[in-house]
C-alpha cells in the first residue's frame, strides 16, 4: 500500500495535503466536508490583531466618548461589524471546530505588535489549537525602516511567542527578503517549528475614472508554484524546521513537485475554493497514481530529492540557469 505519510509540526499526518487558511474554515459544514474529503489538517482563517483592537476601541467609545465627538476620529480602525470574527467568536469557533473534527486544527494569527502576537497566540492555544500559524503580513511603507530592523523585530517576536506557548508555532512568510535562507535560519533558531512559503500579497488596482483605489483578489494557479518550489529547494536541508508550501498547488503533480523540492506539508486554498473541499481527495488520488506509475513506494523516497543540497554549487547553478533561460529565446520569441 502506498505510504504518503509525513511529519509536520510534530504531527504524523497520513499525507501532506492540508486545507490552508480560507473562508472554508469559517463554516462548520465546510470544515466537516474538508475532513470527509481527507484533509490531513485544517488551518483556520486568521484572527487579525486589528479585530481585537477594533472591538476594544468600540467598547471604549461606547463608555468614554462624548456624543459631540468628531466621527472622523473613529475611522482609523475598521468597524467590528466589518470583520468576519471578533476575538471571542474566533475562540468559540475554534472550540467548535475541534469538537466537530478529529484531524489536527491549527489556529492562525495575523498580528502587528509584539504584545499582540503573544497575547492572542496564548488565547488561541488555550482554546485548543493543536498548533498556531503566525502570518507575517506587513507591507513596509516607511523609508526610514531598514530590512535589519524588520527582521530583528520578527525574530524577537517568534522567540517570545515560541517560548511562551506549549504548542508548535509555524511562520508564514513572504518571499521579499534580501537573504531569505539567513532569515529562515534565524527563525528556526528562535523556535519556529515550520516555515510556510509563501504569503500572497494582494495588490490593489486603480480606477482611473473614479480616482479610487480598488481591492482585487485573484485565485492562484499552478504558475505561482514555481517561486515556492524554487525556495523550498533552497531551504530544504538547511534548517531543522519543517517546510510547507502555500500557493499554486492545484493538482497531484503540483504536490509531487513540492515534496520533491522539500515540502513536508502542502497547503491548498485556491484550488479548494474553486473546486470545493472534495478536491483534496482528487489531488491525493492523483498523487497515488503518479507514484505508482513511477514505482515509488512512499513519499519519504522522494522528499527533498530535488533540493539544492544535491547540487555541489547552488549559486553557480542559479547563475547558469538564469543565463540559459535568457538565451533560450530567439528574436521571434521562440524557445531555442
Amino acid at each position: 500500500m502506498m505510504d504518503l505519510s509525513t511529519q509536520y509540526l510534530g504531527f504524523r499526518l497520513p499525507h501532506p495535503l492540508i486545507a490552508g487558511a480560507s473562508p472554508l474554515s469559517a463554516n462548520l459544514d465546510s470544515v466537516r466536508r474538508l475532513e470527509d474529503a481527507g484533509a490531513a489538517a485544517i488551518v483556520l482563517n486568521s484572527l487579525f490583531e486589528e479585530e481585537l483592537e477594533s472591538e476594544q476601541l468600540a467598547a471604549h467609545y461606547s463608555l468614554e466618548t462624548p456624543a459631540e465627538s468628531f466621527a472622523e476620529a473613529q475611522t482609523y480602525l475598521p468597524s467590528p461589524t466589518d470583520l468576519s470574527f471578533g476575538p471571542e467568536e474566533y475562540l468559540d469557533h475554534l472550540h467548535a471546530v475541534k469538537t466537530a473534527v478529529d484531524v489536527p486544527v491549527f489556529g492562525s494569527l495575523n498580528g502587528t505588535t509584539a504584545g499582540g502576537w503573544l497575547d492572542y497566540a496564548c488565547l488561541i492555544a488555550q482554546a485548543g489549537a493543536d498548533a498556531i500559524e503566525l502570518n507575517v503580513y506587513r507591507v513596509v511603507t516607511d523609508a526610514r525602516e531598514s530590512a535589519a530592523e524588520i527582521e530583528d523585530a520578527t525574530v524577537a517576536m517568534v522567540h517570545k511567542v515560541a517560548a511562551e506557548l506549549n504548542v508548535p508555532v509555524a511562520i508564514k512568510l513572504s518571499p521579499f527578503y534580501s537573504a531569505l535562507p539567513h532569515f529562515a535560519a534565524r527563525l528556526d533558531r528562535a523556535g519556529a517549528k515550520s516555515l510556510v512559503l509563501f504569503n500572497r500579497f494582494y495588490q490593489p488596482d486603480i480606477d482611473v475614472e473614479q480616482l479610487e483605489v480598488t481591492p482585487t483578489l485573484h485565485l492562484s494557479d499552478s504558475s505561482e508554484l514555481l517561486l515556492r518550489v524554487h525556495w523550498l529547494a533552497i531551504l530544504s536541508g538547511q534548517i531543522s524546521a519543517s517546510l510547507a508550501v502555500s500557493g499554486g498547488v492545484h493538482c497531484g503533480v503540483d504536490a509531487i513537485k513540492s515534496v520533491m523540492a522539500g515540502a513536508h506539508a502542502v497547503q491548498m486554498v485556491s484550488a479548494l475554493l474553486r473546486n470545493g473541499p472534495e478536491h483534496v481527495r482528487t489531488v491525493r488520488e492523483e498523487m497515488v497514481r503518479w507514484m505508482e506509475e513511477h514505482e515509488y513506494e512512499s513519499l519519504a523516497q522522494m522528499h527533498g530529492s530535488m533540493n539544492f543540497l544535491r547540487c555541489p554549487n547552488p549559486s553557480g547553478l542559479e547563475r547558469t540557469n538564469y543565463i540559459h533561460i535568457l538565451r533560450s529565446w530567439d528574436t521571434l520569441g521562440r524557445t531555442a
